[in-house]
């Protein structure tokens, strides 16, 4: 039997939660149009819509609260973050901005231009439409097995395929790709890691063509830890070292700090090219604020410096990944159909196996998490067809990974809300041929998934 180690912490304040009765989650979720993003949340008991800033931070962390230096420019808290990523992640340059999508929006302001392709390990969803904004198209280079979700044989499901990134470079020229962008898991996989191996062969292949390498590093420390876990070679290394390497080989990042950086808000852009940080700095003073702060507070800033150093702690990130794999484990016991092996920030169960009677085209994955909220009163979301969006011919993507993630916070849930979660979702899949498909009622033009309305078939 697997042994889990509790968390590392003493629980020092607390948050009442209520679960409404059955009869009052199935009123909510249809006045929400099936979609979890709708629902308030004051309405749900767990909350595992995301692991986006809605993280518990430490008591240093709230005590560098109280050490805000709200000067407009030149503020103490940002040159304490601006060491502080410079030191772990080694980048000469660092922009700071609200959260990931406005580093996004920077990188892709800068480089992407119309005719361009951005070659990735799978598109993530703001990501790509900031991309496809600027006149570029996304191409996927991920490893075929990133696709099958039950294939668990395969420690980093997340690394690029070789041959098909330099096979696109032939085709459409190096000239034709700004950069790569290579993200640190692989969210819309399930959460999959990435080699330090591939990492480093990525980047040889992109400085023998001439083209940069971003990483989008939002979980990066997460990928550390399955690097250590999973490597040969690293399994001595301390997460910072093994953190440290990883940026190596790349040319520079995209971080939202609302997820490894354990914060509410935040974010940066990170570069070692001073001409895209003059083009960001002239940017960020436009869309997000002064390059000394870039829309956040200076009290943000400090807890977002602290929140990236404790994370570098193993125990730290040790419990965080295994409280993840706790769950999986649950699920896979109860004969669940979920993403193996089980990622790093979350669960993602295979709606296509859950739900074999809904086709992708009436949206399964939407239709389970709607069904696990009025079950249980717990919030997940759909990574299916919906978040993948339609393509410049207003056509569908069609995923072949059709999901619901389960969305672990830092610090926030103990494993026995998974153990109330799994058996919830166990009670759903014992019925899940009464789970009915899904229409659209509103389909906003971008981004559907955080705004989109349904009503059952």
């Amino acid at each position: 039997m697997a042994k889990y180690l509790p968390e590392p912490y003493k629980i020092k304040m607390v948050e009442p939660i209520t679960l409404l009765p059955k009869e009052e989650r199935s009123r909510r979720i249809r006045e929400a149009g099936f979609n979890t993003f709708l629902l308030k949340s004051r309405d749900v008991y767990i909350d595992l819509l995301t692991d986006s800033g809605t993280n518990a931070m430490s008591d240093r962390q709230w005590a560098g609260l109280m050490m805000g230096d709200e000067a407009y420019a030149g503020s103490e808290n940002w040159l304490h973050l601006e060491e502080t990523v410079r030191e772990l992640f080694g980048f000469k340059y660092v922009c700071p901005t609200h959260q990931g999508r406005g580093a996004e929006n920077l990188i892709s302001q800068i480089l992407v231009r119309p005719g361009t392709y951005v070659p990735g390990n799978m598109y993530f969803t703001t990501t790509r439409a900031h991309q496809e904004m600027n006149g570029g198209t996304f191409v996927d280079v991920i490893i075929d097995e990133a696709h099958d979700p039950q294939l668990d044989s395969v420690p980093f499901k997340g690394d690029v395929d070789l041959a098909k990134y330099e096979a696109l470079i032939k085709k459409v020229g190096a000239d034709k790709i700004p950069y790569i962008s290579v993200a640190v898991t692989v969210n819309m996989a399930g959460g999959q890691p990435v080699s330090m191996a591939n990492l480093k062969a990525v980047y040889e292949m992109s400085k023998k063509y001439g083209i940069r390498v971003i990483f989008d590093a939002t979980r990066c420390v997460e990928n550390a830890y399955f690097i250590k876990k999973r490597e040969p070679g690293y399994e001595n290394r301390t997460i910072a070292s093994i953190v440290h390497e990883m940026f190596s080989y790349s040319d520079g990042c995209t971080m939202s700090g609302k997820k490894d950086g354990i914060v509410n808000m935040g974010g940066f852009l990170a570069t070692n090219e001073e001409e895209v940080y003059r083009q960001a700095t002239s940017r960020v003073v436009v869309y997000e604020g002064m390059p000394s702060y870039g829309g956040m507070t200076g009290r943000d800033m400090e807890a977002f410096a602290r929140g990236l150093r404790e994370a570098m702690d193993y125990a730290y990130i040790e419990h965080r990944v295994e409280q993840v794999g706790y769950l999986g484990a649950k699920l896979i016991e109860a004969g669940v159909p979920i993403v193996r092996p089980v990622g790093g920030h979350a669960v993602f169960l295979d709606a296509r196996a859950f739900l074999p009677h809904i086709p992708q085209p009436k949206f399964p994955a939407q239709a389970l998490a709607a069904a696990i909220y009025e079950e249980s009163g717990v919030r997940s979301m759909e990574r299916g067809i919906i978040s993948a969006g339609r393509d410049k011919e207003g056509k569908d993507y069609q995923p072949k990974l059709e999901l619901v993630r389960l969305t672990i916070p830092r610090r926030v849930y103990t494993n026995a809300h998974f153990d109330y979660v799994a058996d919830s979702i166990a009670e759903v899949y014992a019925r899940r041929d009464q789970v009915r498909g899904l229409k659209w009622v509103y389909e906003p033009p971008v981004l559907r998934f955080f705004t989109g309305r349904f009503e059952q078939e």
